[in-house]
């Protein structure tokens, strides 16, 4: 299956790394901004998105803002705005099908195709939200993201992949212990952080380019998008070394995989020298 739509190239070279500049630079911005993160994921996947294309992104989302009842009360009426327009009038939702499009993953895509994995159609809504002033965040169920309202104590949940959906307690419970078998604990509802969101979609790239090798392309910009983040796991570097090989650069994955064992080494001696001699490996592919 294709990545995205067959006649959509990546990016020339310059504008891959102007984009991961930006990328970088927005990241580590004292509020980092969801909607420019995701929109310059889906730009480094997609090399027709365009400056013009980014700008009509953010007006598509500032003007289904605009469409929403003014202030429209507590939690809940948030919600059932969001639901109702979103869901309901515009048609975003999500389907089994959309776990196997790289498309479900990117922001410009969910936009214009109004499908898109939980966590994307979780963005729409929040983004859209927060521009006409709800109380919003995103909530990181595992397994599942959702949207809230509210404060802890009045706490509103929405699902988008479910069009909107209103949550009960006894909902979210089992969506956890579907995703989990383990029962839903209070801390599992904490506001999700922008950058842990934006991971959190790099993940699911990852774990797509994961189960198709000839993607191998979409796997390392995920990679190097995420290592860009503030805070990211400390493997990612091993990953993107064997990346590097997989695809033939056998010295600058070796280069990885050193750097990487001089990190593990400080704590497991035995597992960098294991990395060591797969760099060692690596080097000798080219003879």
């Amino acid at each position: 299956m294709p990545a995205i739509r067959p006649s959509c190239p990546p990016p020339p070279p310059e504008r891959a790394a102007e984009l991961r500049r930006r990328f970088a630079e927005e990241a580590r911005a004292e509020r980092p901004d969801l909607s420019v993160l995701c929109l310059l994921v889906g730009a480094t996947a997609d090399g027709t998105l365009d400056e013009a294309g980014l700008d009509a992104a953010q007006m598509e989302l500032d003007e289904l803002a605009g469409r929403l009842p003014y202030r429209p009360g507590g939690p809940r009426a948030w919600a059932q705005a969001l639901r109702d327009l979103l869901g309901g009038r515009y048609g975003f939702h999500g389907s089994a099908a959309d776990y196997q499009r790289l498309e479900s993953s990117l922001l410009h895509e969910v936009l214009r195709r109004r499908r898109g994995l939980p966590i994307l159609l979780s963005v729409v809504w929040m983004e859209v939200a927060r521009r006409a002033g709800a109380p919003v965040y995103g909530v990181a169920l595992p397994g599942h993201f959702v949207v809230g309202f509210g404060a802890a104590e009045e706490q509103v949940l929405a699902d988008p992949f479910d069009g909107g959906r209103v949550l009960t307690g006894a909902d979210a419970e089992l969506l956890v212990v579907g995703a989990t078998g383990a029962p839903l604990h209070p801390s599992m509802l904490a506001p999700a952080g922008p950058l842990d969101v934006v991971l959190r979609i790099l993940n699911n790239i990852r774990a797509w380019a994961a189960a198709r090798p000839e993607r191998s392309d979409v796997a390392l910009w995920a990679v190097e998008l995420s290592l860009l983040l503030p805070s990211h796991p400390a493997r990612l570097r091993y990953e993107r070394a064997q990346l590097l090989v997989q695809r033939g650069d056998f010295v600058g994955g070796a280069r990885e995989l050193e750097a990487y064992a001089e990190v593990v080494g400080a704590v497991d001696e035995a597992a960098a020298e294991r990395v060591r001699g797969q760099a060692r490996a690596a080097r000798a592919m080219l003879n």
